[in-house]
């Protein structure tokens, strides 16, 4: 390969690192709300400092989840790493870029981690048919569409009946001060799950990239620090800015909560993405979230929450994967036609 192609090459590499970090970058930005709807809506903390408070936890993960199990599955276990190139980079990230700005612009809390792995799976089919996708990997993450709401729902409603029952003696505003303490408690540990699964799933990706184009070795442990640094900073600064065209819908659309509510939500979502992430699971940190805000919501009164608004964010979860794909396959063949 003569100098000026290699330039070319290490350019385009860039260019596809910078937009996988763009991404990652929007994947804070559409998910702040599964970290602050809560705290938000009860009032424990302002807008501004909730974001705040979220971003700090985002970027404090990279200190304790070290095992990067989430990023292995994404660059080594979703896709056949033979059949990638720059081509079928372009296409997952567009793809999944483009249904994030699409569901952020109507408010709908969709997963962006499944719109990252829908995009690689459409590029991939485009490029080279259904038979270079890994199944074990694919199964498990569409597995934990179901699985990681239905954990969700179970904890956060066993944590509000577990709540309900030990304070059971105690005035509301009693518990109500106890529980706006707790919260940020709560919040933290969400945040810093959610930093941890999410911020992998990118990290993954670019690890791929730089396997695929030579850049690094697959033998290696792991990608090279700078990767996992600028994924989790990208995360952090991402959910600073927030997307409260979501934050709504998750904070006050579904159910209304009061603090105690709140705080089982986050801890129920906080012990399923820590799980998920010690599996290597990629995970939808909206789907956990949306699950334990309805059992929280349907143990205080069936009728509180609102079934119609949850149906439709169902409805999201279930074209995410679909919908990144054929937008990624689209941009795969549009990159290799032109490029």
């Amino acid at each position: 390969m003569s100098a000026a192609n290699v330039q070319v090459a290490f350019w385009v590499v860039g260019l596809l690192v910078a937009m996988a970090v763009l991404f990652d970058f929007m994947n804070g930005f559409h998910d702040a709300a599964n970290s602050i709807a809560t705290v938000v809506s009860t009032g424990v903390l302002k807008p501004q400092q909730a974001v705040l408070f979220a971003a700090f936890f985002n970027v404090v993960a990279i200190l304790v989840f070290h095992e990067l199990k989430v990023a292995a599955t994404v660059g080594k276990g979703t896709v056949d790493p033979s059949v990638v190139d720059h081509h079928v980079i372009f296409g997952a990230l567009a793809g999944a870029i483009a249904w994030n700005v699409i569901t952020w612009w109507y408010g709908i809390p969709s997963s962006s981690s499944h719109a990252l792995i829908g995009g690689l799976v459409g590029s991939v089919i485009a490029k080279a048919g259904a038979s270079k996708l890994v199944a074990s990997g694919i199964l498990k993450t569409v597995a934990f569409i179901f699985i990681s709401p239905l954990l969700g729902y179970l904890l956060g409603s066993m944590m509000m009946v577990l709540v309900a029952w030990l304070f059971r003696r105690s005035s509301p505003l009693k518990v109500d001060n106890w529980f706006r303490r707790l919260q940020l408690v709560s919040a933290g540990l969400y945040s810093l799950g959610h930093g941890g699964n999410d911020a992998q799933k990118t990290i993954g990706l670019i690890w791929l990239l730089l396997i695929t184009s030579g850049y690094a070795s697959a033998e290696a442990s792991g990608p090279p620090t700078w990767v996992i640094a600028a994924c989790y900073v990208a995360m952090g600064l991402g959910t600073m800015f927030g997307g409260w065209r979501i934050v709504r819908t998750m904070g006050q659309k579904i159910t209304k909560l009061k603090p105690v509510g709140g705080f089982c939500a986050e801890t129920g979502g906080a012990i399923t993405l820590f799980l998920a992430t010690a599996l290597g699971v990629p995970v939808s940190t909206t789907h956990t979230i949306t699950g334990a805000i309805v059992g929280v919501g349907s143990v205080q009164r069936a009728s509180s929450v609102r079934w119609g608004v949850a149906g439709n964010i169902v409805w999201a979860w279930i074209f995410t994967i679909p919908a990144s794909a054929f937008i990624a396959g689209v941009c795969y063949w549009i990159s290799f036609t032109m490029f």
